[in-house]
């Protein structure tokens, strides 16, 4: 069972800057990718960046000049940088990832809400 946990979610003016982590703990195996998503109400989740062993890093093309994934393997923890935030990025931010071996699972995160203010 892995169990996904973030934090750095608050409030903050538009244009500024929040860091967001998320740290996967319980039996870990093998984990080939982690990322973030967001969800706004009413609103469906989208992807918001995402670390993948053998493919790299992806980013929604609406937020990949303003933030910035990074994944620690050694930690199983994953980070977003977020810069100069919009009040369109006001959502909960919620932590992925993804399981192939020995079993393919999904594990999500309770998710960390970041508010913008205008």
């Amino acid at each position: 069972q892995v169990q996904l946990v973030e934090s750095g979610g608050g409030l903050v003016q538009a244009g500024g800057s929040l860091t967001l982590s998320c740290a996967a703990s319980g039996y870990i195996f093998s984990i080939n990718a982690m990322g973030w998503f967001r969800q706004a109400p009413g609103k469906e989740r989208e992807l918001v960046a995402i670390v993948r062993d053998s493919e790299g890093t992806t980013y929604a093309d609406s937020m990949k000049e303003r933030f910035t994934i990074s994944r620690d393997n050694a930690k199983n923890t994953v980070f977003l940088q977020m810069n100069n935030l919009k009040p369109d990025d006001t959502a909960a931010y919620i932590c992925y990832a993804q399981q192939l071996l020995p079993t393919s699972k999904n594990y999500w995160g309770k998710g960390t809400l970041v508010t913008v203010s205008s």
